[in-house]
C-alpha cells in the first residue's frame, strides 16, 4: 500500500504518526511525506534557525527513509495568505504522481490555522471522481494542537495503531527536532509524548498506540 503523510510543519508527521510510519515501513508499505511549510524568511527567522531546520530535515529524511519526500516550502504560520486554488493544484499534482491509497492528515479541528488549512486543501484532493486511488483518509492526533481544538468538535479517535515496538524509534525521530521539545509540563516533551501513547495504548489494549480519526474508508 502507498501511504501519504502530510504535515503542515516539520515534526507534525512524527508527533502524530511517527510510530505508525515506522510500523508501516517495517510491514512493507511505501510511505511518502508531504511537508507543506518552511522557515525561509530571514526577516522573521535568523540564519542560524533556518540552517538548523535545514539540517533537521536532512536528518529526519535519513532516519525514516521515505519512499518519496515533497516540500511545498510555503510560509510557516502564514498559510491563510496562500491562495487555496494554487495550493490545491500543487497538492493534487503530487497526489496524482504518487497515487496514495491512504492519506494521513492533520485534524480539521486542530488549534493551529495552518493545520486547518492543510486539511481543507488535502481533503479537497480526495474526491473519488478525481482521485479514485485514495481509498482511506484519516487524521492524526498532534500533541499541543489536536488537544487544543475547539470543544465543539473534539478529536474522538476511532482508529488505533499499536506502536509498542516502534515507540523508541518515534522518540529518536522526535529528538531530531530538539528545537521543538521542552520540559514537562510543556506538551511537546518526551515525557508527555510517551504519556499520550500510553493512554492511547490503554484505550486500544496495548502498551503504546497512536490514535487517528478515520474519515473515509472505501473497501
Amino acid at each position: 500500500m502507498k501511504v501519504m503523510v502530510v504535515s503542515p510543519h516539520p515534526d507534525d508527521e512524527t508527533l502524530g504518526a511517527g510510530g505508525t510510519i515506522l510500523r508501516m515501513m517495517a510491514e512493507g508499505h511505501k510511505v511518502y511525506w508531504l511537508n507543506v511549510t518552511a522557515i525561509l524568511n530571514e526577516a522573521q527567522f535568523s540564519k542560524g534557525i533556518i540552517e538548523k531546520r535545514r539540517k533537521q530535515l536532512e536528518e529526519i529524511e535519513d532516519f525514516y527513509h521515505f519512499s518519496g519526500v515533497y516540500h511545498l516550502n510555503m510560509p510557516t504560520t502564514e498559510l491563510e495568505s496562500v491562495d487555496s486554488g494554487e495550493a490545491i493544484g500543487k497538492i493534487g499534482a503530487i497526489f496524482r504522481e504518487v497515487k496514495p491509497e491512504l492519506l494521513i492528515l492533520p485534524d480539521y479541528n486542530d488549534a493551529h490555522s495552518d493545520h486547518k488549512r492543510v486539511f481543507d486543501w488535502c481533503y479537497a484532493c480526495s474526491k473519488v471522481f478525481r482521485f479514485p486511488f485514495i481509498k482511506q483518509v484519516m487524521t492524526m492526533e498532534i500533541i499541543s494542537e489536536t488537544d487544543f481544538g475547539s470543544p465543539s468538535d473534539l478529536f474522538k479517535p476511532n482508529y488505533y495503531v499499536d506502536i509498542t515496538d516502534y515507540m523508541d524509534g518515534k522518540i529518536k525521530a522526535m529528538e531530531i527536532y530538539d528545537t521543538e521539545l521542552g520540559e514537562s509540563p510543556f506538551p511537546r516533551s518526551i515525557e508527555n509524548i510517551k504519556a499520550m501513547a500510553m493512554l492511547n495504548g490503554a484505550r486500544g489494549g496495548v502498551k503504546y498506540a497512536e490514535a487517528f480519526r478515520l474519515i473515509k474508508c472505501i473497501v
